[in-house]
Order: structure tokens, then C-alpha cells, then sequence
């Protein structure tokens, strides 16, 4: 298949910029695969589509604040984004493998100033975009990303890029509620719609909400770069699902997964028949157009980027024409897209 074939045009303002001012109150468009009619909705109502014995599964991995910026004794800005702790000394320095950009300014020895006497410093290249770095801070580095991290928005979000540049809620609000286990640099979208009135709402009606856990990585938001979409191979990224989690998924009466990590995380602990055992491991599956799905029912989504990862998974459960055709109308109803944008409830 070719990836330029999952592509569609998307008006720059549609591009949601800030959260919704209420958890909650998002758009939220219905899929019927079967039937193949759409609908318009509000997230709040998302109850009213659930009946007794469904199970929400929801991704509760936290967002770690992963972006730092910091200076070059040239005065050049640089900005980090943390991928994988490598190495963690006593809490006095950590060494991770991260993104730098412009890449262009970073060479091996440079010493890069993050401010209130926290400090990185390049040891190596590891490919063209990552790079092994070790950090430093009075207090220890834990403490000083927890205070002067920024959260990892992705890049079509803006926010001002220096150091002291004042902060937004962006550290709440690119979070789930239940998030609760630490190691993402990018959140489950999907996620950030539930307020705790939805989430009541939903046991309420009989549903159950099982968390598993998938570490967002570079892998889920990194562009495709093949021409053919079979040859795109993901990065790997952590999961665990608990054994309360396994038994209720099991024994739903329908699965309908919070986002395509959780998707992924099902669907890369189903054997055959679509039985759940508890596990931890890795995962790289890349689900795409073709796939026979053994354990999700439903899906509930943010609208994504054209040509990614995301957009492919969705084609693969939607149907591919019947994806295309629902963000078009989204596009014509002026929904907003990606991370702070709304949402697609498909079953």
C-alpha cells in the first residue's frame, strides 16, 4: 500500500491549540461500521452509547515532563526532548537517550546550561536525530525536570521555546486523570477528554474501566518515512496489563479501547481467540489497513495526523473509505484535530 494514499488536507485552524476549557465538553463523532453512518455527539454523552458489562480499557501511563530547553555557551537555544533513561547514578545524574534539535548544533563534549544550575552533557551520537546525553542539578536531575520540565506537546502545538519563558496549564492538562504509572513523552490523547462526572457516569451505567499500561515512545508519533506503508517499522515500547485488568477484559461483554495505545496493547497481548493473559513486555506492532483485530470492539480516538501510524490503525478497524469519508464531514463540521481536539467514538 502506498502511504501517500492515507493522506487528506486539513485546514490549519483546525488544528486544536489548547485543551478544551472543560474536560468533557469536547465534539465527539459516532462510527458505525456496519451500518456506515455517522453521527455528531458530545464526549459528555459517551455513557449514553455504553450498556452493562462493557469495559473502557484506558492507558494510565503518566506523561513525564520530558522537553527541556536549554543554552550553548555560543548563546545557541536548544531544545531536548528525553526518550529512554539509560543509566541513573544516586539520584546526583541520569543519562538519556533524547532528541536534540537543531541537531546541527549539538557535537560530542558540548556542555548545555538548563538553568538554576542544571546542566547536560552531550557524550555521543547515537543515529542522525538521537543522542546519548548526561544531566546534572543541584538536588538531583528528578527534582529539577519535575520543576522546570515542560511537557512534551508535539510540535504542531506552540509554546514559547526559552528558558524562564512562562509556563501554561500544559502540565495538567496534557494528562489524564488516571494516569499513574510514569514513563510517556507524549500522552493517550483519547484520554484527556474524561472528566471525573464521565468517569461516574460510566460505572453508573454498569460499564468498568480496566487501566493497562503502554510508555508512549518515539515510535507511536514519529513520521512514517517509507513509501510503501508495509515496509514502516515501529520502535518498541513498553507495556503491562495486571492480572484484575486481563480478568475483566476477558470477561466483557464488549471491549472498547481508549485510544490506539491502548488498541495496540490489547491487541498485542490477544492470542488467536482474543484471550487477554497478564504480561509485561515490549511491543512494536504496527496495525495498518489488512488487520484482523481479536479483541477490540470499539474504539474511541482523537482525530489524527494524515499518513501516521495513528490515521493507519484507524483505517485499519474503520475501513480505510469509511475513515477518509468521516474526516472529511469532520473537516466540513469545522471539528478540531489532534491532541487537544475532539473525538471519534467508532463501534
Amino acid at each position: 500500500m502506498r502511504l501517500k494514499d492515507f493522506s487528506y488536507a486539513l485546514p490549519e485552524e483546525l488544528i486544536a491549540q489548547h485543551p478544551c476549557p472543560e474536560r468533557g465538553a469536547s465534539r465527539m463523532m459516532t462510527l458505525n461500521r456496519r451500518k456506515k453512518t455517522i453521527g455528531d455527539s458530545r464526549f459528555s454523552c459517551l455513557p449514553d452509547f455504553l450498556e452493562p458489562g462493557d469495559v473502557l480499557v484506558v492507558n494510565d501511563s503518566r506523561v513525564i515532563p520530558a522537553r527541556l530547553y536549554g543554552k550553548k555557551s555560543t548563546g545557541a537555544i536548544l531544545e531536548i526532548l528525553l526518550l529512554t533513561l539509560m543509566k541513573k547514578n544516586n539520584n546526583e545524574t541520569e543519562t538519556w537517550e533524547v532528541l536534540a534539535r537543531p541537531g546541527k548544533r549539538v557535537a560530542e563534549n558540548d556542555i548545555i546550561d538548563l538553568g538554576c544550575g542544571g546542566k547536560a552533557t552531550v557524550l555521543e551520537r547515537l543515529t542522525d536525530k538521537k543522542w546519548r546525553m548526561v544531566f546534572s542539578a543541584p538536588g538531583g536531575f528528578e527534582k529539577h525536570l519535575e520543576e522546570f520540565g515542560r511537557a512534551p506537546l508535539p510540535p504542531y502545538i506552540k509554546r514559547r521555546k526559552s528558558i524562564g519563558a512562562d509556563t501554561t496549564d500544559d502540565k495538567e492538562r496534557y494528562q489524564t486523570l488516571y494516569a499513574s504509572k510514569p514513563g510517556s513523552i507524549a500522552a493517550p490523547t483519547a484520554g484527556l477528554h474524561f472528566s471525573e462526572e464521565v468517569l461516574n457516569a460510566i460505572r453508573h451505567k454498569g460499564a468498568s474501566i480496566a487501566p493497562v499500561t503502554l510508555h508512549v515512545g518515539i515510535g507511536t508519533f514519529m513520521p512514517i518515512e517509507t513509501e510503501t506503508v508495509e515496509h514502516h517499522v515501529m520502535e518498541p515500547e513498553h507495556f503491562e496489563i495486571s492480572t484484575c485488568a486481563a480478568d475483566l477484559i476477558n470477561n466483557a461483554k464488549r471491549v472498547i479501547a481508549v485510544g490506539t495505545t491502548s488498541t495496540r496493547t490489547l491487541e498485542a497481548a490477544s492470542d488467536e481467540n482474543g484471550h487477554i493473559r497478564p504480561q509485561t513486555g515490549e511491543t512494536r506492532l504496527f496495525i495498518y489497513p489488512g488487520y484482523r483485530f481479536k479483541r477490540v470492539d470499539a474504539l474511541l480516538t482523537n482525530f489524527h495526523l494524515p499518513a501516521s501510524s495513528l490515521f493507519l490503525l484507524v483505517s485499519a478497524f474503520a475501513g480505510a473509505d469509511f475513515t477518509r469519508q468521516a474526516y472529511a464531514q469532520a473537516v466540513d463540521k469545522r471539528y478540531l484535530f489532534y491532541s487537544y481536539g475532539d473525538c471519534m467514538l467508532i463501534s
